[in-house]
């Protein structure tokens, strides 16, 4: 199917996150691949991304509606592998004028 059909198939289902949620972590750099598999074992809430393999900084990117259930599995995962979750954050709003 050519990627303008696919878009227009797509658009009917319902409303579409414009921008994924992110979580930022920190584990032990020999415990990312048992990460990763128990991500995926969670059927895949998350992307995963690594930042930085020497520090094992890792990105999870997720939908908005979805966070309630990745932070659920983080805290299970969480019991096999030890893991910081580093909260965003919140930038300054500068009041209109």
């Amino acid at each position: 199917m050519r990627d303008g059909r696919r878009l227009r198939a797509s658009l009917g289902r319902g409303p579409v996150a414009v921008r994924a949620a992110r979580l930022y972590l920190h584990l032990p750099s020999g415990q990312v691949g048992l990460f990763r598999f128990l991500l995926e074992a969670h059927d895949n809430l998350a992307l995963f991304t690594v930042l930085d393999r020497h520090r094992a900084a890792v990105r999870l990117s997720f939908p908005p509606d979805r966070e309630a259930a990745v932070r659920e599995a983080l805290a299970r995962i969480a019991e096999e592998v030890p893991l910081q979750v580093v909260e965003p954050r919140l930038r300054p709003t500068t009041p209109d004028a």
